[in-house]
């Protein structure tokens, strides 16, 4: 499959069919593209196992900011074209960085980007939750193919919801991005299951652009997170064949390696089992983990936010890593232990 732009995208699908052909002339099987791509739901999108965040931590979200350009550029050199930001990262900065990092190779990679209503905060004043509308939407999608460097977008998701925009309303507008050849495929972020299903039943009338994939929390101690996920949106995954990227592998850090584990915390027995399997496999705690998450067929990527070149390389080494039966359920079991639990905040 060619290298796609949007003059191509647009000439070869129509501005109006774009979805619906492109899906419809997809005849690669998950594997076939250098064997460790993925398809993403039913795009046609082929998406490395690892997609690389820029929510940085520790690191600035600035394209000034060096350590994360060798964060960008070692995802890139290593062979991932999976990245995501959002217009609410350093308010722009991430998606300034991602731009700088991904010039001149940016027919290869497939980039994620996400319009949040929450607006910048002023000095002084907390942050304000804005309405998703149609023309805040169109405004902030010019805003970020800008900072990009980019004429499209290959998904582009609605980072949070507003509690106040209709999902009528918020599919039509990502079905008219998607016409004018700004946005390839939508998605969504941090959503109820109740308004996913609404995306889906939308999405699917008069020829309108598809929910295309989500992006949401989910890890080995995600407690009642774990359960929502399993339990509420895996199935409306499998119904609407929808990618996922799973972020926050490893908590937020929590479960980073070399960090003291309080024992009074309800996830301690998990990491527990995260290093006996670790020790056993000669891997490292973080390879398990994104192994573990990857272990759910319902996850196509695992978005991780490495704060430095060699966690990428660790990042991608847990994609590549199989977790035996044996092991799989230890962990499984482990990680039972917090069903129910709200693990958020601690």
């Amino acid at each position: 499959m060619e290298s796609i732009t949007r003059r191509t995208w647009m000439t070869a699908a129509g501005a109006a069919g774009a979805v619906t052909a492109a899906v419809a002339q997809v005849t690669e099987s998950p594997r076939d593209r250098k064997g460790s791509l993925v398809r993403f739901g039913r795009t046609d999108l082929f998406v490395s196992r690892l997609c690389q965040g820029t929510a940085f931590r520790q690191v600035a979200r600035d394209p000034g900011d060096a350590m994360g350009q060798r964060i960008l550029h070692r995802a890139l050199d290593i062979g991932i074209n999976f990245f995501d930001t959002s217009n609410a990262y350093g308010w722009g900065g991430a998606e300034m960085a991602l731009g700088k990092a991904i010039a001149g190779r940016r027919d290869k990679l497939v980039i994620a980007t996400k319009v949040s209503p929450i607006q910048k905060p002023e000095e002084g004043k907390p942050s304000a939750t804005l309405a998703l509308s149609r023309d805040y939407v169109m405004t902030q999608v010019e805003g970020s193919l800008r900072r990009l460097g980019t004429d499209y977008i290959d998904l582009y998701l609605y980072h949070s919801p507003d509690g106040k925009t209709p999902s009528e309303e918020l599919v039509r507008t990502m079905d008219s991005l998607v016409r004018a050849g700004k946005i390839r495929y939508w998605g969504a972020s941090n959503f109820s299951a109740k308004q996913i299903g609404e995306f889906l039943d939308l999405g699917s009338r008069g020829g309108r652009a598809p929910l295309a994939g989500l992006e949401d929390y989910y890890n080995i101690i995600a407690g009642k997170r774990r359960d929502f996920m399993e339990g509420e949106l895996f199935p409306l995954i499998r119904r609407g064949r929808l990618g996922l990227m799973a972020f926050s592998p490893i908590a937020e850090g929590r479960l980073a390696p070399g960090r003291e584990v309080d024992r009074s915390k309800p996830w301690a027995p998990v990491v527990d089992a995260l290093d006996k399997v670790a020790r056993e496999l000669e891997a490292t705690r973080p390879q398990v983990c994104v192994a573990w998450v990857l272990s759910h067929k319902e996850v196509t990527s695992v978005l991780a936010g490495a704060e430095r070149p060699e966690h990428v390389d660790d990042n991608l080494s847990g994609t590549r890593l199989t977790l035996p039966p044996d092991a799989l359920a230890a962990l499984n079991a482990a990680s039972d232990g917090l069903r129910g639990v709200d693990t958020s905040g601690r």
